[in-house]
């Protein structure tokens, strides 16, 4: 019998800690019904920078996403959970991994919608770049 075969019967499961959860609404929608992408962007980038301020202990500002791809749509009443993982903490920055995955009353295990790298940068009050304590 193989070690691994108990893992490869589960589910997969989202990776890093959960940062922000929230309901999808009507007002989030875009004509078709379905959730602006822009929405579940804003609610990564947010998740995110609460990730990365946990290290910097300073204000932070995005400065890159990289590419995004989208599993699924996400419906009106979904639960939508955002998990991040910091990956690498540079001089200045912090480049967080972001999960995004949703429950609906109807599905009987969580589903991965998308993931992305996003890059915070550790500012003062004034906006300017601050080196992050380690």
């Amino acid at each position: 019998m193989n070690a691994n075969s108990d893992l490869d019967d589960q589910a997969p499961t989202p990776n890093g800690d959960l940062m922000l959860q929230t309901v999808a609404m009507p007002a989030d929608t875009n004509p078709a019904g379905d959730i602006f992408a822009g929405w579940l962007v804003s609610q990564m980038d947010i998740a995110g920078a609460i990730k990365a301020v946990n290290v910097t202990h300073t204000r932070v500002v995005t400065v890159a996403i990289d590419s995004m791809h989208f599993l699924t749509s996400v419906r009106i009443g979904s639960v939508v959970s955002c998990y991040a993982e910091v990956v690498e903490v540079g001089r200045t920055s912090v480049r967080v991994k972001m999960e995004v995955w949703i429950d609906y009353h109807n599905s009987p295990e969580p589903i991965k919608v998308t993931e992305c790298e996003i890059v915070y940068v550790s500012v003062n009050p004034q906006g300017q770049t601050v080196p992050i304590e380690q």
